[in-house]
């Protein structure tokens, strides 16, 4: 069999785009865990500082662009310059089309976010690509459009580790985690919770907590919230007033507010969906998409400012208690349709911060419903905006014990975060029955992507046929005899021959032994006991799809062609040696996942 060859993410190539650090560095940290939480740490505070500088560039734009004192955020004003606010999105949408126009000169293909760099590419991310992407996403939320900055922050953060990881040659294993620490610091820093931040990177980004993984990224996460506070101090805007005790009654309706948060959650995704298709069908040149879209968002935002941008400072419970429930309910089905529009034109950024304002204000709404229907109930409209807050983030967002935690660290109520914890598991089992995805992979399904999560199946893909199969193939010639074929490979020298046809194009498999079987004296041409002539492999097939191929077939062994039209014979792979692969790989990384050398 061919040996196989190094993983790409084990070395970097001698034509490097990154820079490296010296020899001795690189060695003292791939010896050494200590020394991965030492670059853990510089990467939570860079982190930080990411989110310091994307945040405080976001308002400088309100300021600039909405005439705001600078430090007030556009989503938190009673009222706005109406010609400005519908005026600002359109034409930022105007600015953001034109400029992804001329932006693939100088740009990758395809930007990479941290969850698929995790799941398909080792953790190797472009930095240029995630500068850019950071970037849009400010520009998309300065301008007023209902995106969060949550985006661009895990993705600057995440791509600046990336890089980091690629200097220092970091293992597969450990270069994903570094990915990981990006996003968790960022956002640590974005919430203000470690521990939020710390379990996002674990539920969305690694793909699962390990003992290999906890402290660097527990570091990062912590490192990342105290370098934004030297900048800023600002938080997940909830200022929960006092809460009324969580009782087993309250359990019991999260329960309720779970279920209706998945249906809503599932909803907003697929409305996205429906709006870039509807958008696409309608033949609007990708330039003017977001035009249309910000100018959506500005025509909303005259009824009520608190749609714009990412939500972040229409998000206080003591103002939303304030808010009339015909209120609330305005600014909910608002907020709604910026953020689908918005999203579904082009604009660039994420659906975490609109999915807290979104699931506080519709939690206050179900507890006000159901008091309705059953008066005297003591439903606190605080508790049940937490509660909603974490249900509808965990049915987008996905990762219920991100959600649990912000909950906690936002209220320091242990009663309150375990009835946010039964909402967001209700929410997030209902979204993968019926759903099966969260935001993020809904969109890497709509590109033609499989992944549901970062768990690592890159390797997969890497280990492909043409890395496993044996390019030394006997061939003989289809029409031959069976007395000559017996006379060429007598029992013992080959197991198995390929047959080709008179242009060399694959007709079947003889197997050696079947040839010289007593009970075939009647065959007279090899063609008659060729076997899995219709079934072949392509050398671009992973390996699981060679273990399915050979499942379908009940075949011991199928030749790779070179392409369906042209059937050339490349080489032969078996079943046995598929499966030995497979199981040796998946033992590596498994021992890599946990830490042990």
């Amino acid at each position: 069999m061919t040996p196989t060859t190094m993983t790409p993410t084990t070395a970097a190539p001698a034509n490097s785009r990154y820079l490296e650090a010296p020899p001795s560095w690189r060695a003292f940290v791939r010896a050494r865990e200590s020394s991965l939480i030492g670059l853990a740490a510089v990467v939570g505070a860079i982190g930080g500082l990411a989110v310091a500088a994307m945040s405080g560039a976001v308002m400088l734009l309100h300021a600039a662009l909405f005439g705001l004192p600078l430090g007030d955020r556009v989503s938190e004003q009673a009222t706005l310059n109406p010609v400005l606010a519908v005026v600002v999105p359109a034409l930022g949408g105007l600015v953001l089309g034109v400029a992804l126009l001329l932006l693939p000169r100088w740009r990758p293909p395809r930007e990479v976010d941290p969850i698929e760099a995790n799941a398909l590419h080792g953790g190797r991310m472009s930095f240029r690509g995630s500068v850019i992407v950071a970037l849009q996403t400010i520009w998309s939320s300065g301008v007023g459009a209902s995106v969060g900055l949550e985006a661009g922050y895990t993705q600057l953060a995440s791509g600046l580790a990336a890089s980091i990881g690629r200097g220092f040659h970091l293992r597969r294993a450990d270069q994903r985690i570094m990915v990981g620490c990006g996003a968790a610091a960022a956002i640590a820093g974005a919430f203000g919770a470690p521990l939020a931040g710390a379990f996002y990177a674990f539920e969305l980004v690694i793909g699962g907590y390990t003992p290999a993984s906890l402290t660097p990224v527990g570091v990062a996460a912590v490192t990342g919230y105290v370098v934004s506070r030297m900048f800023m101090s600002f938080s997940i805007g909830v200022v929960a007033g006092p809460i009324a005790e969580v009782t087993s009654q309250d359990l019991v309706i999260a329960a309720g507010l779970g279920v209706a948060a998945a249906m809503f959650g599932i909803g907003i995704m697929r409305s996205v969906a429906f709006c870039e298709w509807l958008l696409a069908r309608r033949w609007i040149w990708p330039p003017l998409r977001p035009v249309l879209g910000g100018l959506v968002v500005g025509l909303l935002a005259l009824a009520s400012p608190q749609v714009m941008s990412s939500g972040h400072g229409a998000l206080h419970l003591t103002g939303l208690g304030q808010m009339t429930l015909a209120g609330a309910g305005v600014v909910f089905a608002l907020k709604t349709l910026a953020s689908i529009a918005s999203l579904g034109s082009g604009f660039r950024g994420g659906l975490f911060f609109a999915s807290l304002l979104l699931g506080a204000l519709g939690g206050r709404l179900f507890a006000a419903g159901l008091g309705a229907v059953w008066p005297g109930a003591p439903l606190d409209p605080n508790a049940y905006s937490i509660i909603g807050m974490g249900a509808l983030s965990a049915s987008i967002i996905g990762g219920p014990l991100t959600m649990t935690f912000i909950a906690l660290e936002t209220t320091g109520d242990l009663w309150l975060a375990t009835a946010v914890l039964v909402a967001v598991i209700i929410s997030t089992q209902l979204t993968r029955e019926i759903f099966g995805y969260s935001f993020a992979t809904w969109r890497f399904h709509l590109r033609g992507e499989t992944i549901r999560s970062a768990a690592d199946i890159g390797w997969i893909r890497d280990l492909t046929v043409a890395r496993m199969m044996r390019r030394d193939v006997a061939t003989v010639d289809s029409a031959m005899t069976i007395e000559e074929f017996r006379g060429r490979f007598p029992l013992g020298s080959k197991t198995q021959i390929v047959a080709e046809d008179e242009d060399g194009r694959y007709r079947g498999i003889v197997f050696v032994a079947e040839a010289h079987a007593a009970d075939y004296t009647h065959v007279r041409r090899i063609s008659e006991i060729m076997r899995y002539q219709d079934t072949t492999l392509l050398p671009s097939m992973n390996v699981q799809e060679a273990v399915a191929a050979f499942d379908r077939a009940e075949a011991e062994a199928l030749a790779v062609i070179d392409a369906p039209e042209h059937r050339k014979v490349i080489g032969l792979l078996t079943e046995t040696h598929t499966l030995r692969r497979y199981s040796e790989e998946s033992e590596k990384r498994r021992r890599e996942v946990l830490g042990e050398t």
